[in-house]
């Protein structure tokens, strides 16, 4: 269920990322039975890392509070939905709820453009922007087989 509370803590981090000029307007909590275990906001001027968007650090944080990568009790509060990578993250975390504010156009609106990417994302990856080759390699194809073979492999 929706709580002002979060979303008003998801605001204060990205206005904390602004004021110290970390990244863009952006901030991320993650919740878990009514208690904030995780929180970021966008730090990608801070860190050069283009990764480094609230809601992965939100997630970063919370997995490392909880000590699991699995957030399936998790809802995330963030200000502004959720670009391609970061909605991927959150399936991967397997975070159950996405509360936002602002949407995609208003993100485009002040600069942050992920339009293209959506756009990109949907293109067989032959006829994308980005070049895609596929090579062989012999040891490569290995991995698979080592990985099934682990008797301590935990599976995600």
């Amino acid at each position: 269920m929706y709580s002002e509370k979060f979303m008003q803590t998801a605001y204060e981090e990205a206005l904390h990322g602004m004021k110290h000029n970390h990244g863009g307007p952006f901030g991320a909590v993650i919740v878990i039975n009514g208690e904030i275990v995780g929180r970021g906001h966008n730090s990608v001027l801070e860190s050069k890392d283009p990764t480094a968007h609230a809601e992965i650090n939100a997630i970063r944080d919370a997995s490392k509070n909880i000590d699991s990568y699995h957030l399936e009790d998790a809802e995330i509060y963030t200000t502004c939905e959720p670009c391609p990578m970061c909605l991927s993250a959150i399936y991967w975390a397997r975070i159950k709820t996405v509360y936002y504010t602002l949407d995609r156009v208003d993100a485009e609106k002040i600069g942050f453009n992920d339009n293209h990417i959506y756009s990109e994302l949907s293109k067989d990856p032959g006829h994308r922007e980005v070049e895609y080759k596929r090579v062989k390699h012999k040891n490569v194809s290995e991995l698979p087989a080592i990985w099934l073979s682990k008797s301590d492999r935990l599976s995600y």
